[in-house]
């Protein structure tokens, strides 16, 4: 009985001993959160749901689509970046608060370069500049032309200080040496309604919100501030086209996570966003509202973050911009 004890307790002691590990659940074992830094039902929010949607099936778990709008997009990604590494949160940055606001916030509350981590670019939504009608100006040429005999005399709505389409003017300014008036609206409603009304003679704004009024007669479109034409106004020039290749004021959104995500778990997110992007029914949804779905790597998307980062901070510096 002794014997078969210790043969037993030695048996025992020969084993291997194994320390015991605490197994991480993998990723994702949770609902995932996309948090759109805009209100509901507008563009921004329709990108991002439909994003989600199409994601939902590829990464093994549901995608909510939480609003946290606010200082121009910055508010919602700085819940992202205050998420840890959490990859279950995500953001769906825009040019404001990627690109943007660095330059024009006298401290942003998060450091995009630490904070988030770029996943990859989800859309692009082109912009033009559009004139009244009534004008009497039907191409860029002309308006150039006149803005130049007469200086700070030809008006141009902008949907706010500071935000895309306020530097795209800039931009457009320095580029064709003109010297167009800056009107800022709260929003691109208003600044239509003016335009429409002749208050002011012309814009820059994105596509989708002119559209309408360009298809009415209303408004002409001069040009489409990108490198490439808009597939919704395949017969408006491209400002690279009439000679003016710096001047590239798209929109867009980019899928962000917190920056101490771990490399695992954003792949994951890449894979299954990368796909999305490709399906039919994403691009088609995308180009209804004037978006043109993205796609890239991760290291394009950090690339392209530092560029348009130095673009608008150039701008910003040169307009002397400030916000109101």
């Amino acid at each position: 009985m002794n014997i078969t004890r210790r043969g037993a307790v030695a048996g025992l002691t020969a084993l291997p001993l194994v320390p015991a590990v605490a197994q991480q659940p993998a990723f994702p074992n949770k609902p995932l959160t996309l948090v759109v830094p805009f209100p509901a039902g507008g563009p921004a929010d329709i990108f991002g749901r439909n994003l989600a949607q199409g994601m939902t099936g590829l990464i093994g778990q549901p995608i909510v689509v939480e609003n946290k709008s606010g200082a121009a997009g910055v508010t919602g990604i700085d819940f992202v970046a205050k998420a840890g590494a959490d990859a279950h949160v995500m953001g769906l940055m825009s040019a404001s608060a990627g690109a943007i606001m660095q330059s024009l916030m006298p401290k942003m509350p998060f450091d995009p370069a630490k904070d988030i981590a770029p996943i990859v670019l989800v859309v692009r939504v082109q912009e033009v500049m559009a004139v009244n009608a009534k004008l009497g100006i039907d191409d860029m040429k002309t308006l150039i032309a006149r803005a130049k005999a007469n200086p700070g005399k030809i008006t141009c709505a902008s949907a706010g200080t500071g935000g895309i389409t306020h530097l795209a003017i800039e931009l457009s300014k320095r580029e064709t040496g003109t010297d167009l008036l800056h009107v800022p609206y709260r929003g691109a409603a208003p600044a239509i309604n003016d335009l429409l009304a002749g208050t002011v003679n012309t814009t820059i704004l994105d596509v989708p919100a002119v559209l309408p009024h360009i298809r009415s007669g209303a408004l002409k479109a001069l040009a489409v501030t990108s490198d490439t034409r808009a597939p919704l106004l395949p017969d408006v020039p491209t400002m690279r086209e009439l000679g003016f290749p710096k001047v590239n004021s798209d929109n867009w959104y980019a899928l962000v996570s917190p920056g101490a995500s771990s490399a695992e778990a954003r792949k994951k997110i890449f894979d299954a966003a990368s796909v999305a992007l490709k399906s039919k029914q994403i691009v088609d949804a995308y180009a209804a509202v004037g978006g043109i779905a993205g796609g890239g790597t991760s290291a394009d998307l950090a690339a392209f973050l530092r560029e348009e980062v130095a673009k608008w901070a150039a701008v910003i510096k040169a307009a002397n911009v400030k916000l109101e």
